[in-house]
């Protein structure tokens, strides 16, 4: 199971929120390049960014310092928040990106998924935030009437090979994932599942690991010490 340790942007600082809450930010560093240098020292191979100006936004606010953060590193990066049309994809994969995240775009554009997967393929995900099972949207701060696991389903359909799964109600609480959501996600689509929101022990870990899934993003938990990164991506791949 690949680790991915996380780095939340906004306006140009790594932070973390409490259940997705723009007013619930805690700032925990000045300069994300250094953040991302840092995890990659710990040897991670694969780091995971949310721009969430943009994902409130729907623009790339913070798209000149993401870019800095892949040409800084030498592992491949991930990135989530606003992107919500092919300029935005075109931009963010022709800068050095390795993968893009589509959430609130795929729901409400799925012809968007399915022309970017013909593009691009693999580098092409699909972030799927629920709320007691349902999709939410726009930052969290909308939630929808579908089901997570129907939309996870259609994105199969559309050829996505990745999905990153949110439960909005454990992510930055520390208090554990919602492993049975987790597991019922991973049962019942025939793709990658990465699992976020709440992971906060190497314990955790190991649950996640045993479900199935392809990976497990870590963002407050790494920020407050809870969890050692080396630690953690040598238990992921046991």
């Amino acid at each position: 199971m690949r680790i991915y340790p996380a780095i939340d942007i906004i306006e140009g600082k790594c932070v973390r929120l409490v259940k997705g809450d723009y007013s619930q930010k805690t700032t925990y560093a000045e300069n994300p390049i250094d953040v991302a240098k840092k995890w990659e020292s710990c040897g991670c191979d694969f780091i995971h960014v949310v721009d969430l100006d943009g994902a409130k936004s729907g623009d790339m606010p913070n798209f000149e310092l993401i870019s800095n953060i892949a040409k800084s590193v030498s592992v491949p990066i991930e990135v989530g928040g606003g992107i919500r049309d092919m300029n935005c994809i075109d931009k963010y994969l022709n800068a050095g990106i390795e993968r893009v995240i589509l959430g609130t775009s795929a729901l409400k554009n799925p012809k968007l998924v399915g022309e970017a997967v013909d593009k691009y393929g693999e580098r092409i995900a699909v972030g799927i935030d629920a709320k007691d099972g349902m999709v939410a949207v726009s930052g969290w701060e909308d939630v929808s009437n579908v089901q997570a696991l129907d939309f996870a389903l259609q994105m199969e359909d559309a050829g996505v090979r990745y999905i990153i799964y949110t439960d909005i109600a454990t992510d930055g609480m520390l208090m554990g994932p919602n492993t049975f959501a987790m597991e019922k996600m991973v049962q019942h689509v025939n793709i990658n599942v990465i699992a976020s929101g709440g992971v906060t022990s190497i314990n955790d870990i190991e649950k996640l690991s045993e479900i199935g899934v392809e990976g497990a993003i870590i963002g407050k938990a790494l920020y407050t010490d809870n969890i050692d990164l080396k630690e953690a991506i040598l238990k992921g791949r046991k």
